[in-house]
């Protein structure tokens, strides 16, 4: 997938936006995110039960793309929504996050993250991303 850099942030593109959230695996990391407002890499890969690697790929291309922004706090790498991202790209993620809460394979990905021990997301207080409306 090739995103645009000289494009800023909040001005991507709906095909780079979507062609970015057209991955199973990224969709599913995006959405965990929407819903928990801020997660670690590790919870990704509890949750999704994927190796770190592949997550910590596919996380890269999100945040290229400007769907997520990452921050670092000692060993962990946090992921967030991006800042940056328009009201129009978060108003579809917390649509689609809202829908697909009960659907497979998202419900699965909650539920195997709830079971995770020692979470170090318990500190973040980062809300969940809301639509803006």
């Amino acid at each position: 997938m090739a995103i645009p850099t000289d494009v800023p942030r909040d001005q991507i593109a709906a095909e780079d936006f979507f062609q970015a959230l057209a991955d199973n695996t990224r969709l599913r990391c995006v959405m965990l995110i929407a819903q928990h407002g801020e997660l670690c890499v590790c919870e990704l890969v509890h949750a999704l039960d994927l190796s770190q690697p592949k997550i910590s790929r596919h996380l890269k291309l999100l945040r290229d793309a400007g769907v997520v922004d990452d921050r670092r706090e000692r060993v962990w790498v946090y992921y967030r929504i991006g800042k940056q991202l328009p009201g129009w790209a978060r108003e579809v993620i917390a649509a689609t996050a809202q829908a697909n809460t009960r659907s497979e394979p998202f419900m699965r990905d909650t539920q195997r993250l709830a079971t995770m021990a020692d979470r170090p997301g318990e500190r973040c207080s980062t809300p969940p991303v809301t639509d803006p409306a």
